[in-house]
């Protein structure tokens, strides 16, 4: 009966140092770094803020990226405002209303594609390299090269590289649209 005995205490020792040695294999895997274990603070104190931060991070410079577009635009309309001042103050004009232009004999009026303008007072002349010159509005006509303006006739550049030279000591032209003078 000992012998009985002693194979059961044999086979429940043996049974129980193999359930440990099981459960230590268990327990031995779990927290590993491939399979780690996390615990709310872990999460609380390292990863959130760390998230936060890299986000905080990125809306910064996306921030800054717009911080620096939006001054690149301001400073090309800076840029395209004080060029067209300047252009207004040194005679080369775009506008959409009437103006009355004095030019003296001898002087040339260089006209943008679309500038009207009508012979008030004096004589002027057209100059172009080919024809069309300018077309006359007013009769539906056509002025080429070296032919003289009518007075109160409206006329158009419809072409680049039109101008009016005048002719005579005081020429008054009205005009609207964008030329220069030279």
């Amino acid at each position: 009966m000992r012998t009985k005995r002693n194979a059961a205490r044999a086979l429940t020792g043996a049974l129980a140092a193999l359930m440990l040695l099981g459960g230590a294999v268990l327990a031995d895997g779990a927290g590993t770094q491939s399979d780690p274990l996390v615990t709310m603070s872990y999460l609380n104190q390292t990863v959130i803020p760390a998230v936060i931060a890299q986000i905080d991070g990125k809306a910064e410079a996306y921030r800054q990226q717009l911080v620096d577009e939006l001054d690149a635009a301001v400073k090309d309309y800076s840029e395209k405002m004080d060029a067209a001042l300047a252009a207004q103050q040194s005679g080369s004009v775009s506008s959409a209303a009437y103006k009355v232009v004095t030019l003296s004999k001898g002087q040339q009026m260089k006209l943008d594609v679309g500038c009207e303008v009508m012979l008030r007072i004096g004589t002027a002349q057209c100059v172009t390299p080919s024809s069309p010159g300018l077309i006359d509005v007013t009769t539906g006509g056509s002025v080429n090269n070296g032919a003289g303006l009518t007075v109160n006739h409206l006329c158009m550049a419809t072409i680049s590289g039109r101008a009016i030279k005048a002719t005579a000591d005081t020429v008054k032209i009205l005009t609207r649209g964008g030329y220069s003078i030279g």
